[in-house]
């Protein structure tokens, strides 16, 4: 089986169990409406996943797939900073619109616990090497300081988008959290940019 056919049966496996929580709610979702949605097989779901509790850490997986179908969208001529937040505000929406509250809440948690891989602050997530190849690229034209390494750069971005979605956590979804973002993260990315 090539990589591909790997990526796109996990991938569908992630996006429709996502889909069910959503909708039905994590505990009310089966793992047989998760293969029958998915349209895969009880095979091919456990060879990925032993349970439906290990779908938990698949937020990540699935936060990476619309990182990739965003990268299709930016147009070239957008600079790195604006790039920044328009991946910002479209992982947001997706998050407003497909991901419940506690199903994120409980994703936070158990990475806390864990003693386990942290998905979430797994540096070779497709995530993490597109804001470096943004931020390496913001700076060779000049737009983003050079007083920072990229690796910190990223690291203030992904703590700042993690503390976003920390707060909109514990505030019970009470508000946008597209909108608080698109607010707050340029005001807080502000010393990434390059002076001038």
């Amino acid at each position: 089986m090539g990589r591909k056919n790997v990526r796109n049966t996990k991938g569908r496996i992630v996006s429709a169990a996502w889909k069910l929580f959503y909708e039905h709610g994590y505990d009310d979702t089966t793992v047989e409406e998760i293969i029958a949605e998915s349209g895969t097989s009880k095979g091919s779901f456990y060879h990925y996943f032993e349970g439906k509790d290990a779908l938990l850490s698949s937020l990540s997986y699935l936060f990476d797939e619309k990182y990739e179908e965003l990268t299709e969208q930016l147009p070239p001529e957008m600079g790195s900073f604006d790039r920044l937040i328009f991946l910002n505000q479209e992982l947001f929406a997706m998050i407003e619109d497909r991901v419940s509250v506690e199903l994120l809440a409980r994703l936070y948690s158990s990475q806390l616990v864990t003693r386990g891989e942290k998905h979430l602050l797994d540096r070779s997530r497709f995530y993490y090497r597109l804001l470096r190849q943004i931020i390496q690229e913001g700076q060779k034209r000049g737009e983003l300081t050079e007083k920072r390494s990229v690796n910190d750069m990223v690291k203030l971005y992904a703590l700042c988008e993690r503390a976003l979605i920390y707060d909109w956590c514990i505030s019970g979804g009470e508000y946008s959290l597209k909108a608080y973002a698109r607010d707050v993260l340029p005001m807080f990315l502000q010393g990434i940019r390059a002076e001038g």
